[in-house]
């Protein structure tokens, strides 16, 4: 049986149990309160927006079977995937839920850190010095890892979920460990570690790691040698590293490389990540003293030559050859140390597509950085003095993560201060642009897409997201390079192949367009899209027949895509046969019942139901049109011509002004609004909307006419003649024209 260490200060109290969940609850909520809006970003639009295995939570077999390709974050990770597809289910693409369970995955690690600690403190080795105070040290420590700025990538970018969800599991199993070998309850700690250990490797491959990091915990504080712990604990160590089979088998199913992410045969590769990785981490190690500037984004980090991997690599080996060194002379500290590069090991060591640094990976090793940072400072300062000055410092960094969670408010925000601490960064640039795109500012992402494309010709959604900035910019040929580079550097870019051939449709090359489309569909595997924008292509040609073909394929793929539906309609509608275009704008409604979209379904479901004489219907579709959408001048429009006709002219009138208001340059507005306040006996008002239509259209026949007809009915028969003069000339068949100007010439009244 294990001996089993007790100290006054294990008797552990609901009170203090509760005190600390407060304190470390308030410190997480106080210090990440102003992230519950920050946007999805970067790497979480793949694993949201682009993931179908999120959208169904139960039965959990499409949402425990994430994407497996492409390098996914996550990819081969089951729990991670989980995790969204009930966010997914709470809230849909809204960001709350999102970021409150990873603020409250960050706060239980933080919980659990504290219990770690503490326990810890009360081990053989450290409880003479540190016993006594076990509570408030592991409280101060934990705390101040929960708020400390460097953590802000890792709980509020949404996606490094993975990086806390797991490090919740790798503490929980250590956690667990730690009771098995000091509780009556042995046998059900073991059970949990395992279990936890198991969850861990669902999340995050750094799991791995904890089996080793648990035999060194045992070695160092409770067994004494390596000896002691396989003939005390063999049993539940060997447990621990039967992990590793889920895990080699989670690895396979993204090829073995996490769907490309790393390159194992590539020896260069290895070279150049291992030097890269120097600077990373004693960037880490400084960051974890001194958190500025915190880069969301490094960016491709070039291997350094001799000088630079001499002045960046020294440090890193010393301290690493000093945890070698400490692992035999002083295990305390060689634990510590072992706990920073072990963690560190699986992304530093192994030979990455990008050779980065990323600030997220420093979410456990942080702990050890504290803990041997606060170890050494208690030794020559006191125990008190470092206690207060941890929790002074825990209340400035607090601080500074909440005002480092203000450059998460928004994507804008984000990648301007990223780019601005990284200038050179193309992959930065590239976001920025998109950034920019996305809000409308196309002009201003095109200079960041070509800048980012020069410093690194190699990335092929630069390329392709220049290709959208300049087909929206009216630039069909460069766009078309701009998608051609991305699919050389992607063949199976099926978005790239999806554009080139829309613009390529539009140009008049078919046989090049449908080519295109083909391998769209080929790459894509729900082509529900690429259906739908051939669709669209050959509906912008006035090609309804072969409109309908796509949509109704895109629709068969995806009954719930209410663009698909709607635009069916319109072809149909298009083609004279509203009667079957109703359903398919009914559907659609039914699919986005209450959105700015559904507010143009309203308005052609509106037509339809006019030309088919259900005047009725008519109106409550298009009084529904414009409440969702009430900028649809055509909505506004036709609503009032057909209030009008229903004989409700101080309702068209209101409506007629505002179709008005929305296009004033258009003639149609004005004619009809001036002919419902004729109606309303309103000549006076009625010439003036006709006045703008004639300024609008000086050579059209009938805007002379009617404003001719308007000064007659003001009894302005003189001024009026000139106008039925000028259209007869522009028109001279214009009948009603010549009728008018008889009635004139012979005396009779002209209305």
């Amino acid at each position: 049986m294990p001996n089993r260490f007790k100290h006054p200060a294990v008797n552990f109290g609901k009170r203090a149990l509760l005190l600390a969940v407060l304190v470390i609850g308030a410190a997480a909520v106080a210090a990440y309160s102003n992230t519950f809006h920050a946007p999805f970003t970067f790497d979480d639009v793949s694993s949201v927006f682009d993931n179908p295995t999120i959208k169904q939570l139960w039965p959990p077999g499409k949402a425990l079977s994430p994407p497996g390709d492409w390098g996914f974050t996550v990819s081969g990770r089951p729990l991670l995937n989980y995790s969204l597809a009930i966010n997914y289910a709470i809230s849909g693409y809204d960001v709350w839920s999102y970021h409150a369970l990873n603020l409250l995955i960050h706060a239980l690690s933080g919980l659990v850190l504290f219990g770690l600690l503490r326990r810890t403190f009360l081990q053989p080795p450290l409880a003479e010095r540190f016993g006594a105070k076990a509570w408030p040290l592991a409280l101060v420590l934990a705390v101040l890892w929960v708020v400390h700025p460097l953590q802000t990538e890792a709980v509020t970018y949404m996606i490094q979920r993975a990086e806390s969800l797991m490090g919740l599991f790798f503490l929980l199993t250590l956690y667990a460990f730690v009771r098995s070998v000091d509780s009556p309850h042995s046998r059900g700690w073991q059970v949990a570690a395992v279990v936890a250990c198991l969850l861990g490797v669902a999340t995050k491959e750094i799991t791995a790691l904890v089996p080793v990091l648990a035999v060194l915990y045992d070695r160092t504080f409770v067994s004494g040698s390596f000896a002691e712990v396989w003939r005390r604990h063999r049993g539940r160590h060997l447990a621990l590293f039967a992990t590793w089979i889920p895990l080699l088998c989670l690895l396979a199913s993204t090829g073995g490389d996490r769907g490309g992410t790393f390159h194992f045969a590539d020896g260069r590769m290895w070279v150049g990540h291992a030097l890269t990785q120097f600077e990373a981490v004693t960037r880490y190690v400084g960051l974890s003293f001194w958190p500025h500037p915190l880069i969301f984004d490094y960016g491709l980090i070039d291997p350094p030559g001799l000088g630079g991997a001499l002045l960046w690599g020294f440090p890193v080996v010393a301290l690493l050859v000093g945890t070698i060194v400490a692992l035999w002379r002083w295990p305390i500290a060689g634990f510590i140390g072992a706990w920073f590069f072990l963690i560190l090991a699986p992304t530093s060591a192994l030979p990455a597509t990008l050779q980065i640094i990323v600030e997220h990976r420093m979410y456990l090793p942080l702990a050890a950085v504290l803990a041997l940072a606060f170890g050494g400072a208690a030794r020559w300062f006191g125990l008190r003095a470092v206690t207060l000055t941890v929790a002074g410092l825990a209340v400035g960094a607090g601080m500074l993560t909440f005002q480092r969670n203000q450059v998460y408010a928004s994507g804008q925000a984000l990648w301007e201060d990223t780019v601005a601490k990284r200038p050179e960064n193309a992959r930065a640039l590239n976001n920025l642009g998109l950034t920019y795109y996305n809000l409308g500012r196309v002009q201003d992402s095109i200079p960041l897409y070509e800048k980012s494309r020069r410093l690194d010709p190699s990335m092929a959604n630069t390329h392709y997201n220049l290709g959208l900035a300049l087909m929206n910019s009216g630039r069909e040929s460069e766009a078309i390079e701009a998608f051609e580079g991305a699919i050389r550097i992607l063949p199976y870019y099926f978005k790239a192949h999806l554009n080139l051939g829309t613009i390529l449709m539009k140009l008049g090359r078919e046989p090049e367009a449908r080519a295109h489309f083909a391998e769209a569909a080929r790459y894509d595997g729900m082509p529900a899209e690429v259906y739908f924008q051939f669709g669209v292509s050959l509906a912008n040609l006035g090609r309804w027949d072969e409109a309908i073909e796509q949509y109704a394929k895109a629709v068969q793929l995806d009954p719930n895509d209410a663009e698909a539906q709607s635009n069916w309609g319109v072809a149909l509608y298009r083609k004279n046969a509203p009667a079957e275009a109703v359903p398919h704008f009914e559907t659609a409604l039914r699919l986005t019942p209450e959105s700015p979209a559904a507010g143009d379904v309203h308005y052609n479901l509106a037509l339809a139901l006019a030309a088919l004489g259900r005047q009725a219907d008519a109106l409550a579709h298009y009084a529904e049109a414009v409440r969702l959408k009430p900028g649809h001048a055509d909505a506004q429009l036709n609503f009032g011509i057909a209030l009008g006709q229903a004989g409700k002219l101080p309702e068209a009138i209101s409506h007629l002004e505002e179709a008005v208001r929305l296009r004033p340059d258009a003639p149609a507005p004005h004619t009809n609004l001036a002919f419902a306040l004729l109606q309303a006996n309103r000549p006076a008002d009625a010439l003036v909307q006709y006045e703008q239509t004639l300024r609008l259209e000086p050579q059209d026949a009938r805007a002379h006419y009617n404003v001719g007809y308007a000064l007659l009915a003001a009894g302005r028969a003189g001024d009026a003649r000139p106008h039925f003069e000028a259209a007869l000339r522009l028109q001279p068949g214009y009948t009603a024209a010549r009728e008018m100007l008889q009635r004139l010439d012979s005396g009779a009244p002209g209305r």
